[in-house]
């Protein structure tokens, strides 16, 4: 199974959101998840989605398991090539190497920006319903 994941912030923080595109090998589609996390930062939010992707493929019994993201930090940190330094990351990751170890196989691939362009348009429908719930709070 491939996952595409993606998450972003409209300003750093600022509302966020995350989407993850579930693909079989023949490029059938087969699930889609995007969720509005309220404000937080732009990695914060790749991690949300990767947290989500990984929790999908626990609950679906996926064995084997290609998450790609044009997040160049969040691959090189889960695949243990870069140190996890930001506080606020350090939970995050380790939830995800926990969910990781679950599943039977799992390899973090970076992909260029045009390459995720279907979880990039779930994490910006989610930003967008992260922006909508923050003008309403506001405004009452």
């Amino acid at each position: 199974m491939i996952v595409n994941i993606d998450g972003g912030s409209r300003g750093n923080p600022g509302p966020a959101g995350f989407g993850a595109r579930f693909t079989s090998p023949d490029g059938t589609v087969v699930a889609e998840l995007r969720e509005a996390i309220g404000v937080a930062t732009n990695n914060v939010a790749e991690y949300r989605g990767l947290l989500a992707a990984l929790r999908h493929a626990v609950d679906h019994g996926y064995a084997d398991l290609t998450v790609r993201s044009d997040s160049l930090l969040l691959v090189c940190q889960m695949r243990g090539e870069y140190k996890v330094k930001n506080p606020g990351l350090q939970p995050l990751h380790a939830e995800a190497r926990r969910l990781a170890a679950r599943l039977g196989r799992v390899r973090f691939e970076h992909v260029r920006r045009e390459w995720n362009a279907d979880a990039d348009r779930l994490a910006n429908e989610a930003m967008d319903e992260a922006e909508t719930l923050r003008r309403r709070a506001s405004a009452s």
